[in-house]
């Protein structure tokens, strides 16, 4: 069925069918219902074809929004996406989980105009799980191969879309991770009800049928050298990404019962692939029958939350100092978690944690927090309210502040890998190359921590540094040997 644009002055703005709170908090599902090809077609006609498109301005990976939201509409699916696909390399995955009120969709005239924006980011999921539905994703082919190879470490969605791209380049790759499954926080980091793992499993199946080579169980600087990957490889793309979790600094915060965000999720999500945990087993890292305080406010602190909810907790609350139009996490998401049950304090910050002459924490001391002048990030900056403290009980207490750097160059025994003052890699910001010549880095170990999305434009941009780099060796090589000789 073919329909006509700018139908949003008869259509008004919708998402597919979310599954009632109250069943949804007992599974890890997502939370989504699947939208019939009417639907999807209908709200993708709604969009006003931008002459500027500031969606697209504002994607990340400047998908072509408006065109492949037509070619939906027109009910040329296989066309969508194929042109959404010569942008992004998991755009399954990016319809899911981009936070697109902050991107794409907060950038929509529609929304400006208060028509409600196009709902890009469900049109986007629709496409390309129709696309797998009907067998359109295939394996990459490149038209010639090429003797180079190129050493990819970390199978995050940075490393997978630098594959992807350099095999298509006719490149032989090799990605090196350290965990037992591939696809980095997308596996272990983000829950199930965001991202159902079969999503991922099926991108890591693609890049395997396209002959590219992942190394499983495999830490670098431990199970192998970086010195032996840079004789091995032409090139190499460090995308680690960032894992050391920022810690709780307060008093109490090594009571037992405190948990780093990461560590807390990983065993979640490996409960949810069948793993046996044995930290999970044992309670430790399960939230059944607790009282729950996460502390934070952006996107993983969301994960832990609703986590939380779906194990059992007795109650969960989120401790954040500032308010809920200044916290940095999708506001869909915080939406989400209050229809489940979890509680928000605003405008709160953790003074200590409470324990018991066990160390077993049994609450949180907190401040209300009251909003001043901006600080360097542009936000307004919390200031305590003196003697406002209160007391949170809590038998489980869940750090979400954030990750930083782990010490790449110390871990990978090689002085020469040069890093910012914040720890991540320095790199070229034109070519990606850090200061190893043929060593690129890209996502958030040169970012900090970021967006999945922007993980996949930077292996996009480095794949194609790379080639450039290689192409420009390769050229030179006859004229050196003629020197040489």
């Amino acid at each position: 069925m073919s329909r006509k644009m700018l139908q949003f002055v008869r259509l008004d703005q919708a998402m597919p069918t979310k599954r009632a709170a109250e069943t949804r908090r007992k599974d890890f599902n997502e939370i989504y219902e699947e939208w019939p090809e009417s639907d999807a077609g209908d709200q993708a006609s709604r969009c006003e074809q931008c002459g500027i498109p500031f969606c697209q301005v504002h994607c990340p990976v400047q998908n072509n929004i408006p065109d492949w939201l037509k070619l939906t509409a027109e009910g040329r699916l296989e066309e969508a996406y194929a042109l959404s696909a010569a942008t992004n390399n998991m755009p399954e995955v990016c319809g899911r989980i981009c936070p697109q009120d902050r991107l794409c969709e907060g950038s929509c005239v529609l929304e400006q105009s208060t028509h409600g924006t196009v709902t890009i980011g469900a049109v986007e999921k629709y496409i390309t799980d129709t696309a797998w539905e009907k067998g359109w994703v295939k394996p990459v082919k490149p038209e010639q191969e090429l003797a180079e190879s190129v050493g990819i470490i970390g199978a995050g969605p940075g490393g997978m879309a630098a594959a992807e791209e350099l095999r298509k380049l006719g490149y032989q790759v090799e990605i090196y991770d350290r965990y037992d499954r591939a696809g980095g926080l997308m596996i272990y980091g983000i829950p199930g009800f965001k991202l159902e793992k079969e999503v991922v499993e099926r991108r890591v199946s693609l890049l395997e049928d396209s002959a590219i080579v992942i190394h499983r169980n495999v830490e670098v600087g431990k199970d192998i050298s970086f010195a032996d990957l840079r004789a091995k490889h032409d090139a190499l793309v460090v995308a680690t990404g960032v894992y050391k979790a920022r810690e709780l600094s307060c008093p109490g915060a090594g009571a037992d019962g405190v948990l780093a965000a990461m560590t807390y999720l990983t065993a979640s999500n490996r409960k949810d692939l069948g793993d046996k945990v044995a930290d999970f087993e044992s309670g430790l890292l399960n939230a059944a029958g607790k009282n729950v305080v996460v502390i934070g406010g952006g996107d993983t602190a969301m994960d832990c939350v609703r986590t939380a909810i779906r194990q059992g907790a007795k109650s969960v609350k989120c401790l954040y100092r500032r308010d809920r139009d200044n916290m940095p996490g999708s506001q869909r998401e915080v939406a989400n978690a209050i229809e489940e049950g979890v509680e928000f304090l605003w405008l709160s910050a953790p003074e200590a944690v409470l324990h018991d002459s066990d160390n077993d924490a049994t609450g949180v001391r907190a401040v209300r927090m009251r909003l001043g002048t901006p600080d360097a990030s542009g936000r307004a900056k919390p200031e305590e309210i003196e003697g406002s403290q209160f007391v949170v009980p809590a038998d489980m207490v869940i750090a979400a502040l954030g990750f930083d750097p782990e010490d790449l160059p110390v871990m990978f025994d090689e002085p020469a890998l040069g890093v910012t003052r914040w720890g991540t890699l320095k790199t070229d910001f034109r070519t990606l190359m850090t200061t190893m010549d043929g060593v690129f880095a890209v996502g958030d170990i040169v970012r900090g921590a970021s967006l999945v999305v922007w993980a996949i434009r930077d292996g996009r941009d480095a794949a194609a540094s790379i080639h450039r780099h290689l192409q420009t060796r390769t050229a030179e090589e006859p004229q050196r040997l003629k020197v040489a000789s």
